[in-house]
């Protein structure tokens, strides 16, 4: 049986700068978190860690076009509704290669 859960973490409406020191907070948290992926991978098994270099660049992208967004919604005297919502799910572990 899976079991699911949601919570609400974000959810307003905003001024534009608002919405960016939320939004680039959670952003530079994932991209922080990344990096220490990736250079833990490099020191501990001298290897790059694709994955991490993946999200960084998707994370960034993402940065990028939030701030676009926030200039256009200032330019236009808007505010931004800010709706952010973490889905998890309980579900069996993958079999490692040790355990095949």
């Amino acid at each position: 049986m899976k079991k699911e859960y949601q919570f609400k973490l974000v959810e307003g409406q905003f001024e534009p700068t608002e919405a960016g020191k939320v939004l680039f907070s959670l952003i530079n948290s994932k991209i922080n978190y990344h990096n220490l992926e990736q250079f833990s991978n490099e020191i501990r098994f001298d290897q790059d860690h694709l994955h991490s270099k993946r999200r960084k660049e998707t994370l960034q992208e993402a940065s990028d076009y939030i701030k676009e967004l926030i200039k256009e919604a200032d330019a236009k005297n808007m505010e931004l509704c800010v709706n952010g919502v973490i889905q998890i799910e309980m579900q069996p572990r993958l079999k490692q290669e040790a355990d095949v």
